[in-house]
């Protein structure tokens, strides 16, 4: 009997069924929700199941039906993404999907960069990246919606594989006209009296704030948000100081305002960069390959937008 389905079908149903609405499936894929409802009504369809409960208030819920289905068709897309792993090792060639995430708060200036250079070498990889905060990449990675995802070492479970690839260490994000601005460093201790402009994702957060527990002192918070280029653009309309470990090349805010830098001293972890992986993945040809193109293009020396605060505050730089 010929099928009647796809396997993009499935991967739409997995999607909706993960997330429980097909906006946040859509969103996640990238494709439009229409396709996705239709997807799911052909399936249905075909197999005379009731995969969804429909609930106007609270999204979709699964069926006892869809949820047994839901689990049969994971497996059937795992074994058909082996199908690509198979042929690669076969052929020797790199191809075939692959899904890497990134930590919103520097995917807009390493990711896109990472990704030209990969698919410019790879081309018949279907590449496609998702920004995430640390604990969406950790959610990702073990559901297998993620292949690999670059990341700093904060909090990494004992089930994922962590693969360092650049140390970056802490600075302060400082006004033009702010008192600190110009030192060649500063101190948690320096900062706490000043208002402060916190960057506040999950664990991002916490490492920011430790660096004052660490010194027994509080800073005074008065702003929070979960956007970078909304962070720097108040930093640098005097609102308060931030802290970072990842600085552009520009001086310049989003908004046209510029920044001042200085490292933090004291008792500041420097982060790692590097990539995230789940068990296994490095079995994978194709995830090999990306490993192995990330350590080639990621360093100090090696990504011309990126400048490592390391000798002093607003040292000269490239440009």
């Amino acid at each position: 009997m010929p099928l009647r389905f796809t396997l993009r079908q499935l991967e739409y149903f997995v999607a909706v069924g993960e997330c429980g609405s097909i906006a946040q499936a859509a969103e996640r894929l990238r494709i439009s929700s229409p396709s996705i409802s239709a997807a799911i009504a052909q399936l249905e369809a075909e197999f005379g199941l009731t995969l969804f409960i429909r609930r106007h208030a609270h999204g979709l819920a699964l069926t006892r039906g869809g949820a047994r289905f839901l689990d049969r068709a994971r497996e059937l897309l795992d074994r058909a993404g082996g199908l690509h792993d198979l042929a690669n090792d076969i052929t020797g060639s790199v191809r075939g999907p692959l899904h890497i995430g990134c930590l919103v708060t520097f995917a807009q200036i390493i990711l896109p960069r990472l990704r030209r250079g990969f698919v410019d070498r790879y081309p018949e990889v279907e590449f496609r990246q998702y920004e995430c905060d640390q604990a969406e990449l950790f959610d990702a990675l073990r559901a297998a919606r993620l292949d690999a995802a670059l990341t700093y070492d904060l909090e990494i479970p004992g089930d994922l594989e962590f693969l360092p690839l650049m140390d970056l260490p802490p600075f302060a994000l400082l006004p033009e006209d702010h008192p600190l601005a110009g030192r060649p460093s500063v101190t948690p201790a320096e900062l706490a009296d000043h208002p402060m402009i916190l960057l506040d994702l999950p664990m991002s957060a916490d490492y920011f704030l430790s660096f004052f527990r660490e010194s027994g002192i509080a800073p005074r918070i008065v702003e929070r948000t979960r956007d970078v280029a909304v962070m720097r653009s108040l930093v640098a309309n005097g609102f308060g100081y931030s802290l970072a470990n990842l600085r552009p090349l520009t001086d310049v805010a989003p908004d046209g305002n510029r920044l001042r830098f200085s490292p933090l001293v004291g008792p500041a972890r420097t982060l790692r960069m590097g990539l995230l992986l789940a068990e296994g993945a490095r079995n994978i040809r194709a995830i090999r390959a990306f490993v192995e193109h990330a350590r080639g293009a990621i360093g100090a020396d090696r990504l011309p937008n990126l400048r490592v605060p390391a000798t002093g505050a607003d040292a000269p730089g490239p440009g």
